[in-house]
Protein backbone atom coordinates (compact mmCIF):
# COMPACT_ATOMS: atom_id res chain seq x y z
CA UNK A 1 0.00 0.00 0.00
CA UNK A 2 1.21 3.74 -0.87
CA UNK A 3 0.79 7.08 1.10
CA UNK A 4 -2.49 8.99 -1.16
CA UNK A 5 -0.63 11.70 -0.87
CA UNK A 6 1.31 14.40 0.96
CA UNK A 7 0.44 16.13 4.49
CA UNK A 8 -2.17 18.47 4.40
CA UNK A 9 -1.67 22.43 4.37
CA UNK A 10 -3.31 24.61 6.47
CA UNK A 11 -6.60 24.23 7.39
CA UNK A 12 -9.41 24.94 4.47
CA UNK A 13 -12.46 26.30 5.07
CA UNK A 14 -15.54 23.77 6.41
CA UNK A 15 -16.09 21.28 3.83
CA UNK A 16 -13.84 22.55 1.11
CA UNK A 17 -10.58 20.43 0.69
CA UNK A 18 -6.78 21.41 0.76
CA UNK A 19 -4.79 20.71 -2.29
CA UNK A 20 -3.98 17.48 -0.92
CA UNK A 21 -7.15 16.20 -0.45
CA UNK A 22 -8.28 17.42 -3.57
CA UNK A 23 -5.72 15.23 -5.34
CA UNK A 24 -5.85 12.31 -3.02
CA UNK A 25 -9.79 12.75 -4.33
CA UNK A 26 -9.47 12.97 -7.76
CA UNK A 27 -6.91 9.54 -7.82
CA UNK A 28 -9.29 7.74 -6.18
CA UNK A 29 -12.33 8.89 -8.51
CA UNK A 30 -13.14 5.97 -10.67
CA UNK A 31 -14.98 3.47 -9.25
CA UNK A 32 -12.94 0.10 -7.89
CA UNK A 33 -14.17 -3.58 -8.75
CA UNK A 34 -15.42 -4.90 -5.82
CA UNK A 35 -13.42 -8.00 -4.71
CA UNK A 36 -16.93 -10.08 -3.71
CA UNK A 37 -18.40 -9.30 -7.44
CA UNK A 38 -14.62 -10.31 -9.23
CA UNK A 39 -15.24 -13.44 -6.91
CA UNK A 40 -18.85 -13.87 -7.62
CA UNK A 41 -17.98 -13.60 -11.22
CA UNK A 42 -15.73 -16.56 -11.50
CA UNK A 43 -18.19 -18.82 -9.78
CA UNK A 44 -20.71 -18.19 -12.55
CA UNK A 45 -18.14 -18.40 -15.27
CA UNK A 46 -16.81 -21.73 -13.76
CA UNK A 47 -20.43 -23.21 -12.75
CA UNK A 48 -21.64 -22.18 -16.52
CA UNK A 49 -18.16 -23.64 -18.21
CA UNK A 50 -18.72 -27.34 -16.93
CA UNK A 51 -22.36 -27.53 -17.66
CA UNK A 52 -21.38 -26.15 -21.08
CA UNK A 53 -18.62 -28.68 -21.32
CA UNK A 54 -20.96 -31.42 -20.11
CA UNK A 55 -23.73 -30.91 -22.17
CA UNK A 56 -21.34 -30.62 -25.34
CA UNK A 57 -19.83 -33.68 -25.25
CA UNK A 58 -23.60 -35.47 -24.12
CA UNK A 59 -24.82 -34.27 -27.14
CA UNK A 60 -21.59 -34.87 -29.75
CA UNK A 61 -21.15 -38.53 -28.04
CA UNK A 62 -23.73 -39.64 -26.21
CA UNK A 63 -26.84 -38.32 -28.28
CA UNK A 64 -30.15 -37.20 -27.64
CA UNK A 65 -31.71 -40.50 -28.48
CA UNK A 66 -30.68 -42.54 -25.09
CA UNK A 67 -33.18 -43.45 -22.72
CA UNK A 68 -31.10 -41.55 -20.17
CA UNK A 69 -31.91 -38.03 -21.74
CA UNK A 70 -33.10 -36.83 -18.50
CA UNK A 71 -30.22 -37.93 -16.08
CA UNK A 72 -27.20 -37.18 -18.31
CA UNK A 73 -28.26 -33.07 -17.75
CA UNK A 74 -29.39 -33.73 -14.15
CA UNK A 75 -26.07 -35.40 -13.16
CA UNK A 76 -24.28 -32.12 -15.26
CA UNK A 77 -25.93 -29.38 -12.90
CA UNK A 78 -25.92 -31.62 -9.99
CA UNK A 79 -22.32 -31.91 -9.95
CA UNK A 80 -21.17 -28.84 -11.48
CA UNK A 81 -23.40 -27.11 -8.86
CA UNK A 82 -21.75 -29.53 -5.97
CA UNK A 83 -18.44 -28.06 -7.50
CA UNK A 84 -18.95 -24.48 -7.13
CA UNK A 85 -20.12 -24.81 -3.47
CA UNK A 86 -17.51 -27.01 -2.44
CA UNK A 87 -14.89 -24.46 -3.73
CA UNK A 88 -16.59 -21.91 -1.48
CA UNK A 89 -16.49 -23.94 1.50
CA UNK A 90 -12.81 -24.92 0.16
CA UNK A 91 -11.73 -20.95 -0.21
CA UNK A 92 -11.36 -21.33 -3.66
CA UNK A 93 -12.55 -17.99 -4.68
CA UNK A 94 -10.57 -16.24 -1.77
CA UNK A 95 -8.45 -13.39 -3.15
CA UNK A 96 -5.64 -15.08 -1.74
CA UNK A 97 -6.50 -18.00 -2.92
CA UNK A 98 -6.65 -16.74 -6.85
CA UNK A 99 -3.42 -15.20 -6.34
CA UNK A 100 -1.85 -18.87 -5.83
CA UNK A 101 -2.56 -20.48 -9.20
CA UNK A 102 -0.91 -23.92 -7.92
CA UNK A 103 -2.74 -24.03 -4.50
CA UNK A 104 -6.14 -23.36 -6.60
CA UNK A 105 -5.48 -25.77 -9.53
CA UNK A 106 -4.84 -28.68 -6.71
CA UNK A 107 -7.88 -27.98 -4.56
CA UNK A 108 -9.69 -27.89 -7.70
CA UNK A 109 -8.31 -31.34 -9.33
CA UNK A 110 -9.12 -32.71 -5.54
CA UNK A 111 -12.56 -31.01 -5.50
CA UNK A 112 -13.78 -32.36 -9.13
CA UNK A 113 -12.60 -35.79 -8.59
CA UNK A 114 -14.26 -36.29 -5.64
CA UNK A 115 -17.48 -34.41 -7.15
CA UNK A 116 -17.15 -36.91 -10.05
CA UNK A 117 -16.72 -40.08 -7.39
CA UNK A 118 -20.18 -38.81 -5.33
CA UNK A 119 -21.83 -38.70 -8.79
CA UNK A 120 -20.76 -42.32 -9.71
CA UNK A 121 -21.35 -43.49 -5.85
CA UNK A 122 -24.98 -42.36 -5.98
CA UNK A 123 -25.19 -43.25 -9.63
CA UNK A 124 -24.40 -47.06 -8.14
CA UNK A 125 -27.34 -47.05 -5.84
CA UNK A 126 -29.48 -45.42 -8.37
CA UNK A 127 -28.83 -48.51 -10.19
CA UNK A 128 -28.32 -46.85 -13.32
CA UNK A 129 -23.95 -46.45 -13.26
CA UNK A 130 -23.65 -48.93 -15.72
CA UNK A 131 -25.93 -46.88 -18.36
CA UNK A 132 -23.62 -43.70 -18.27
CA UNK A 133 -20.98 -43.86 -20.78
CA UNK A 134 -17.40 -44.37 -19.16
CA UNK A 135 -16.23 -42.14 -22.09
CA UNK A 136 -17.88 -39.29 -21.35
CA UNK A 137 -17.59 -39.05 -17.67
CA UNK A 138 -13.30 -39.40 -18.47
CA UNK A 139 -13.78 -36.63 -21.65
CA UNK A 140 -15.78 -34.42 -19.09
CA UNK A 141 -13.43 -34.96 -16.28
CA UNK A 142 -10.69 -33.55 -18.78
CA UNK A 143 -12.20 -30.90 -20.26
CA UNK A 144 -13.87 -29.21 -17.17
CA UNK A 145 -10.33 -29.54 -15.63
CA UNK A 146 -8.60 -28.27 -18.62
CA UNK A 147 -11.34 -25.04 -18.95
CA UNK A 148 -11.83 -24.57 -15.24
CA UNK A 149 -7.35 -24.45 -14.63
CA UNK A 150 -6.96 -22.36 -17.81
CA UNK A 151 -9.84 -19.92 -16.76
CA UNK A 152 -7.53 -19.98 -12.93
CA UNK A 153 -4.44 -19.27 -14.95
CA UNK A 154 -6.47 -16.41 -16.79
CA UNK A 155 -7.80 -14.84 -13.30
CA UNK A 156 -4.44 -15.01 -12.06
CA UNK A 157 -2.59 -12.70 -14.32
CA UNK A 158 -6.19 -10.45 -14.09
CA UNK A 159 -6.25 -10.27 -10.33
CA UNK A 160 -2.37 -9.10 -10.11
CA UNK A 161 -2.65 -6.54 -12.82
CA UNK A 162 -6.22 -5.27 -11.06
CA UNK A 163 -3.94 -5.18 -7.96
CA UNK A 164 -1.34 -3.67 -9.46
CA UNK A 165 -3.21 -0.82 -10.94
CA UNK A 166 -5.69 0.09 -8.24
CA UNK A 167 -9.00 -1.64 -9.54
CA UNK A 168 -9.89 -3.92 -7.40
CA UNK A 169 -9.61 -3.26 -3.66
CA UNK A 170 -11.69 -1.92 -0.91
CA UNK A 171 -10.70 1.67 -0.09
CA UNK A 172 -10.78 2.93 3.45
CA UNK A 173 -10.32 6.37 5.19
CA UNK A 174 -9.69 6.15 8.69
CA UNK A 175 -11.11 8.15 10.46
CA UNK A 176 -9.41 9.52 13.94
CA UNK A 177 -5.75 9.88 14.14
CA UNK A 178 -2.82 9.74 16.78
CA UNK A 179 -1.73 6.06 18.16
CA UNK A 180 -4.87 4.50 17.67
CA UNK A 181 -4.64 4.94 14.23
CA UNK A 182 -0.93 4.26 13.73
CA UNK A 183 -1.90 0.90 15.56
CA UNK A 184 -4.64 0.07 13.36
CA UNK A 185 -2.85 0.93 10.03
CA UNK A 186 0.04 -1.45 11.00
CA UNK A 187 -2.44 -4.15 11.49
CA UNK A 188 -4.23 -4.06 7.97
CA UNK A 189 -0.75 -4.24 6.47
CA UNK A 190 0.64 -7.08 8.34
CA UNK A 191 -2.85 -8.84 6.92
CA UNK A 192 -1.71 -10.83 3.95
CA UNK A 193 -4.27 -11.36 1.75
CA UNK A 194 -5.83 -7.92 2.63
CA UNK A 195 -7.73 -5.88 0.33
CA UNK A 196 -8.12 -2.92 1.51
CA UNK A 197 -5.93 0.34 0.68
CA UNK A 198 -6.11 3.14 2.81
CA UNK A 199 -6.90 6.70 1.34
CA UNK A 200 -5.99 9.06 4.02
CA UNK A 201 -6.76 9.91 7.48
CA UNK A 202 -9.56 12.66 8.51
CA UNK A 203 -9.58 13.71 11.98
CA UNK A 204 -10.95 16.69 13.99
CA UNK A 205 -8.44 16.96 16.27
CA UNK A 206 -5.28 19.73 16.06
CA UNK A 207 -1.77 18.38 15.22
CA UNK A 208 -0.96 18.00 19.18
CA UNK A 209 -3.10 15.08 19.31
CA UNK A 210 -3.25 13.88 15.72
CA UNK A 211 -0.16 14.51 13.99
CA UNK A 212 -0.24 15.55 10.23
CA UNK A 213 1.44 12.51 9.04
CA UNK A 214 0.71 8.74 10.56
CA UNK A 215 2.85 5.58 9.47
CA UNK A 216 2.99 7.62 6.43
CA UNK A 217 -0.67 8.42 5.54
CA UNK A 218 -1.30 11.81 5.93
CA UNK A 219 -4.27 13.23 7.58
CA UNK A 220 -6.30 15.28 4.83
CA UNK A 221 -8.64 17.30 6.88
CA UNK A 222 -11.30 17.48 9.56
CA UNK A 223 -14.95 15.30 9.30
CA UNK A 224 -16.69 18.15 7.41
CA UNK A 225 -14.00 17.40 4.70
CA UNK A 226 -14.58 13.87 4.55
CA UNK A 227 -18.08 14.56 3.74
CA UNK A 228 -16.85 16.81 0.94
CA UNK A 229 -13.69 14.10 -0.02
CA UNK A 230 -16.20 11.03 -0.03
CA UNK A 231 -18.29 12.93 -2.63
CA UNK A 232 -16.10 12.97 -4.64
CA UNK A 233 -13.79 9.88 -4.19
CA UNK A 234 -15.31 6.35 -4.74
CA UNK A 235 -14.65 5.26 -0.56
CA UNK A 236 -16.20 1.89 -0.05
CA UNK A 237 -15.03 2.39 4.51
CA UNK A 238 -14.66 4.42 6.92
CA UNK A 239 -12.89 2.69 9.76
CA UNK A 240 -12.79 4.70 12.77
CA UNK A 241 -10.24 4.20 15.42
CA UNK A 242 -11.99 5.34 18.65
CA UNK A 243 -12.45 3.76 22.03
CA UNK A 244 -15.75 2.12 22.50
CA UNK A 245 -16.48 3.81 25.29
CA UNK A 246 -15.83 7.63 23.65
CA UNK A 247 -19.81 7.76 23.49
CA UNK A 248 -19.97 11.17 23.08
CA UNK A 249 -18.02 11.56 20.02
CA UNK A 250 -18.99 8.16 18.42
CA UNK A 251 -22.56 9.62 18.24
CA UNK A 252 -21.36 12.83 16.66
CA UNK A 253 -19.39 11.50 14.14
CA UNK A 254 -22.12 9.06 13.22
CA UNK A 255 -24.53 12.12 13.29
CA UNK A 256 -22.48 13.80 10.32
CA UNK A 257 -21.11 10.54 8.34
CA UNK A 258 -24.41 8.47 8.15
CA UNK A 259 -25.57 10.13 4.92
CA UNK A 260 -22.53 8.80 3.05
CA UNK A 261 -23.17 5.83 1.24
CA UNK A 262 -19.93 3.45 2.75
CA UNK A 263 -19.87 0.96 5.39
CA UNK A 264 -18.84 2.32 8.27
CA UNK A 265 -16.55 0.26 11.01
CA UNK A 266 -15.76 0.94 14.25
CA UNK A 267 -12.32 -0.61 14.87
CA UNK A 268 -12.80 -2.92 17.87
CA UNK A 269 -8.67 -4.12 18.52
CA UNK A 270 -8.14 -1.01 20.90
CA UNK A 271 -10.70 -1.56 22.95
CA UNK A 272 -10.62 -4.02 26.21
CA UNK A 273 -13.99 -4.82 26.33
CA UNK A 274 -14.42 -8.22 24.25
CA UNK A 275 -17.98 -9.49 22.91
CA UNK A 276 -19.32 -12.53 21.16
CA UNK A 277 -16.87 -13.72 18.04
CA UNK A 278 -20.50 -13.37 16.05
CA UNK A 279 -20.84 -9.31 17.45
CA UNK A 280 -17.76 -8.46 15.05
CA UNK A 281 -16.92 -8.66 10.98
CA UNK A 282 -13.46 -8.90 10.72
CA UNK A 283 -10.74 -7.25 8.02
CA UNK A 284 -8.77 -10.52 7.74
CA UNK A 285 -8.10 -11.32 11.52
CA UNK A 286 -9.16 -7.31 12.68
CA UNK A 287 -12.23 -7.44 14.54
CA UNK A 288 -14.97 -4.57 13.83
CA UNK A 289 -17.93 -3.34 15.11
CA UNK A 290 -20.55 -2.87 12.12
CA UNK A 291 -22.10 1.02 12.48
CA UNK A 292 -23.78 1.52 9.43
CA UNK A 293 -23.56 -0.51 6.00
CA UNK A 294 -23.74 0.52 2.56
CA UNK A 295 -27.26 0.14 1.24
CA UNK A 296 -27.89 -1.71 -2.07
CA UNK A 297 -23.96 -3.13 -2.54
CA UNK A 298 -22.36 -5.47 -4.44
CA UNK A 299 -24.56 -8.42 -5.87
CA UNK A 300 -27.67 -6.29 -4.20
CA UNK A 301 -26.73 -3.34 -6.53
CA UNK A 302 -25.75 -6.03 -9.68
CA UNK A 303 -29.47 -7.49 -9.37
CA UNK A 304 -31.10 -3.99 -8.76
CA UNK A 305 -29.20 -2.27 -12.17
CA UNK A 306 -30.76 -6.06 -14.06
CA UNK A 307 -34.10 -5.21 -12.68
CA UNK A 308 -34.22 -1.45 -13.85
CA UNK A 309 -33.15 -2.60 -17.65
CA UNK A 310 -35.52 -4.78 -17.79
CA UNK A 311 -37.86 -3.45 -16.29
CA UNK A 312 -37.36 0.38 -18.20
CA UNK A 313 -37.05 -1.68 -21.27
CA UNK A 314 -40.20 -2.79 -20.88
CA UNK A 315 -42.22 0.23 -19.94
CA UNK A 316 -40.56 2.18 -23.15
CA UNK A 317 -42.20 -0.51 -25.45
CA UNK A 318 -45.49 -0.51 -23.51
CA UNK A 319 -45.56 3.82 -23.43
CA UNK A 320 -43.79 4.31 -26.66
CA UNK A 321 -47.30 5.57 -28.32
CA UNK A 322 -48.29 7.65 -25.64
CA UNK A 323 -44.93 9.35 -25.28
CA UNK A 324 -45.01 9.78 -29.45
CA UNK A 325 -48.44 11.70 -29.13
CA UNK A 326 -47.15 13.44 -26.43
CA UNK A 327 -44.52 14.50 -28.44
CA UNK A 328 -46.35 15.65 -30.89
CA UNK A 329 -49.05 17.29 -28.52
CA UNK A 330 -46.20 19.45 -27.31
CA UNK A 331 -44.41 20.83 -30.64
CA UNK A 332 -48.36 21.89 -31.72
CA UNK A 333 -49.28 23.72 -28.21
CA UNK A 334 -46.23 26.14 -27.86
CA UNK A 335 -43.02 26.40 -29.31
CA UNK A 336 -39.86 25.25 -28.12
CA UNK A 337 -38.00 21.60 -27.94
CA UNK A 338 -39.98 18.74 -26.48
CA UNK A 339 -37.84 17.79 -23.91
CA UNK A 340 -36.89 19.54 -21.00
CA UNK A 341 -33.16 19.04 -18.85
CA UNK A 342 -33.54 19.64 -15.24
CA UNK A 343 -30.61 19.51 -12.27
CA UNK A 344 -31.51 17.50 -9.98
CA UNK A 345 -29.63 15.82 -7.08
CA UNK A 346 -29.16 12.13 -7.66
CA UNK A 347 -26.44 9.66 -5.72
CA UNK A 348 -24.19 10.65 -3.27
CA UNK A 349 -24.85 14.27 -4.11
CA UNK A 350 -24.02 14.15 -7.53
CA UNK A 351 -25.69 16.54 -9.97
CA UNK A 352 -27.25 14.73 -12.83
CA UNK A 353 -29.83 16.17 -15.63
CA UNK A 354 -33.18 14.13 -15.72
CA UNK A 355 -34.93 14.16 -18.72
CA UNK A 356 -38.96 15.14 -18.84
CA UNK A 357 -41.48 16.04 -21.66
CA UNK A 358 -41.51 19.97 -21.62
CA UNK A 359 -44.65 21.12 -19.77
CA UNK A 360 -43.74 24.90 -19.40
CA UNK A 361 -43.30 27.44 -21.89
CA UNK A 362 -40.16 27.70 -23.07
CA UNK A 363 -39.04 31.22 -22.03
CA UNK A 364 -40.04 30.45 -18.59
CA UNK A 365 -38.59 26.94 -17.83
CA UNK A 366 -36.62 26.38 -14.47
CA UNK A 367 -34.27 24.19 -14.83
CA UNK A 368 -33.06 24.31 -11.50
CA UNK A 369 -36.50 24.47 -10.12
CA UNK A 370 -35.90 27.13 -7.39
CA UNK A 371 -39.46 27.88 -7.82
CA UNK A 372 -41.90 24.98 -7.50
CA UNK A 373 -45.03 24.70 -9.55
CA UNK A 374 -48.31 25.89 -8.28
CA UNK A 375 -52.01 25.19 -9.00
CA UNK A 376 -52.99 27.58 -11.85
CA UNK A 377 -49.30 28.11 -12.46
CA UNK A 378 -49.18 30.52 -15.66
CA UNK A 379 -46.01 29.01 -16.86
CA UNK A 380 -47.80 26.10 -17.42
CA UNK A 381 -48.79 25.18 -21.06
CA UNK A 382 -52.19 23.49 -21.67
CA UNK A 383 -50.90 20.55 -22.45
CA UNK A 384 -48.53 20.75 -19.81
CA UNK A 385 -51.17 20.49 -17.30
CA UNK A 386 -52.67 17.53 -18.60
CA UNK A 387 -49.44 15.49 -18.36
CA UNK A 388 -47.78 16.60 -15.36
CA UNK A 389 -51.16 15.98 -13.49
CA UNK A 390 -50.93 12.13 -14.90
CA UNK A 391 -47.29 11.94 -14.44
CA UNK A 392 -46.49 11.33 -18.22
CA UNK A 393 -44.24 14.62 -18.40
CA UNK A 394 -42.15 11.72 -16.71
CA UNK A 395 -41.70 9.04 -19.08
CA UNK A 396 -38.54 9.73 -20.49
CA UNK A 397 -36.74 9.05 -17.19
CA UNK A 398 -36.93 5.41 -18.45
CA UNK A 399 -34.20 6.93 -20.44
CA UNK A 400 -32.25 8.04 -17.32
CA UNK A 401 -32.34 4.75 -15.91
CA UNK A 402 -30.77 2.58 -19.04
CA UNK A 403 -28.05 5.57 -19.15
CA UNK A 404 -27.59 4.59 -15.50
CA UNK A 405 -28.46 8.08 -13.46
CA UNK A 406 -31.51 6.97 -12.10
CA UNK A 407 -33.38 3.66 -10.85
CA UNK A 408 -36.93 2.76 -11.82
CA UNK A 409 -37.74 2.73 -8.08
CA UNK A 410 -35.75 5.12 -5.23
CA UNK A 411 -36.06 8.51 -3.48
CA UNK A 412 -37.37 11.14 -6.13
CA UNK A 413 -34.46 13.07 -7.44
CA UNK A 414 -35.12 16.62 -5.94
CA UNK A 415 -34.06 19.63 -7.29
CA UNK A 416 -30.32 20.96 -6.73
CA UNK A 417 -32.29 24.84 -5.35
CA UNK A 418 -35.05 22.92 -3.83
CA UNK A 419 -36.80 24.36 -1.06
CA UNK A 420 -39.45 25.07 0.93
CA UNK A 421 -40.76 28.80 2.37
CA UNK A 422 -37.68 29.45 1.33
CA UNK A 423 -35.45 27.55 3.16
CA UNK A 424 -32.91 24.43 1.13
CA UNK A 425 -34.36 21.00 2.19
CA UNK A 426 -31.41 20.29 3.88
CA UNK A 427 -31.65 22.98 6.26
CA UNK A 428 -34.87 21.88 7.12
CA UNK A 429 -34.49 18.09 7.88
CA UNK A 430 -31.41 16.88 9.33
CA UNK A 431 -29.99 14.08 7.84
CA UNK A 432 -31.69 14.95 4.47
CA UNK A 433 -28.76 13.62 2.35
CA UNK A 434 -29.14 10.12 3.47
CA UNK A 435 -31.53 9.73 1.02
CA UNK A 436 -29.18 9.74 -1.62
CA UNK A 437 -27.13 7.07 -0.20
CA UNK A 438 -28.49 5.21 -3.42
CA UNK A 439 -29.79 6.01 -6.68
CA UNK A 440 -32.91 8.04 -6.98
CA UNK A 441 -36.12 6.62 -8.71
CA UNK A 442 -38.88 7.38 -11.50
CA UNK A 443 -40.94 6.17 -8.24
CA UNK A 444 -40.88 6.05 -4.70
CA UNK A 445 -42.43 4.46 -1.59
CA UNK A 446 -43.15 8.11 -1.07
CA UNK A 447 -44.99 8.56 -3.96
CA UNK A 448 -47.48 5.84 -3.82
CA UNK A 449 -48.27 6.88 -0.11
CA UNK A 450 -49.26 9.76 -1.22
CA UNK A 451 -46.20 12.10 -0.79
CA UNK A 452 -45.75 13.77 -4.15
CA UNK A 453 -46.70 16.65 -5.75
CA UNK A 454 -45.83 20.63 -4.43
CA UNK A 455 -43.79 20.83 -1.00
CA UNK A 456 -45.38 23.93 0.60
CA UNK A 457 -44.85 22.99 4.32
CA UNK A 458 -41.91 21.69 6.50
CA UNK A 459 -44.14 18.43 7.20
CA UNK A 460 -44.25 17.44 3.42
CA UNK A 461 -40.26 17.28 2.93
CA UNK A 462 -40.14 15.82 6.11
CA UNK A 463 -42.42 13.18 6.04
CA UNK A 464 -41.19 12.72 1.70
CA UNK A 465 -37.37 11.90 3.72
CA UNK A 466 -38.91 9.55 6.27
CA UNK A 467 -40.66 7.38 3.26
CA UNK A 468 -37.33 7.43 1.36
CA UNK A 469 -35.22 6.71 4.59
CA UNK A 470 -38.06 3.47 5.30
CA UNK A 471 -37.40 2.17 1.75
CA UNK A 472 -33.26 2.32 1.98
CA UNK A 473 -33.30 0.37 5.02
CA UNK A 474 -35.68 -1.95 4.38
CA UNK A 475 -34.74 -2.62 0.29
CA UNK A 476 -35.31 -5.56 -1.55
CA UNK A 477 -36.16 -6.72 -5.00
CA UNK A 478 -39.41 -7.65 -3.96
CA UNK A 479 -40.42 -4.39 -2.19
CA UNK A 480 -39.10 -2.79 -5.74
CA UNK A 481 -41.59 -4.67 -7.21
CA UNK A 482 -44.48 -3.89 -4.92
CA UNK A 483 -43.83 -0.04 -5.37
CA UNK A 484 -43.46 -0.66 -9.05
CA UNK A 485 -47.22 -2.53 -9.48
CA UNK A 486 -48.74 0.24 -7.11
CA UNK A 487 -47.57 3.15 -8.92
CA UNK A 488 -49.78 2.93 -11.58
CA UNK A 489 -52.88 2.81 -8.82
CA UNK A 490 -51.18 5.89 -6.99
CA UNK A 491 -50.88 8.24 -9.93
CA UNK A 492 -54.87 8.16 -10.26
CA UNK A 493 -54.82 10.61 -6.76
CA UNK A 494 -53.78 13.87 -8.61
CA UNK A 495 -54.93 16.66 -6.10
CA UNK A 496 -51.33 17.19 -5.59
CA UNK A 497 -50.16 17.54 -8.71
CA UNK A 498 -50.29 20.61 -10.93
Amino acid sequence: MTSAGTSAAAAPAAGELNNAAQRAAAHYRRTALSPSIVSGGLRLVEFGLLVASGLALFVAYVGLSTHLVVHYPVAILLASTLVVIASDFAGNYRLRTLRQPFLSAARFVLIWSGTLALIAFLGFFLKIAGDFSRFWVGAWFLAGAALILGTRLVMVQMVRRWAREGRMERRAVIVGGGAAAERLIHSIAEQADSDIRICGIFDDRNDDRSPPVVAGYPKLGNIGELIAFARIAHIDMLIVSLPVTAESRLLSLMNQLWVLPVDIRLAADNSSLRYRPRTYSYIGSLPMLDMADKPIADWDYVAKRCFDIVFSLIGILLFLPVMIATAVAIKLDSRGPVLFRQKRLGFNNEVIEVFKFRSMYSDQCDPTARNAVVRDDPRVTRVGRFIRKASIDELPQFFNVLRGELSLVGPRPHAVSGQTRHRLYHDVVDGYFARHRVKPGVTGWAQINGWRGEIDSDEKIRMRTEFDLYYIENWSLWFDLKILLLTPFRLLDTKNAY
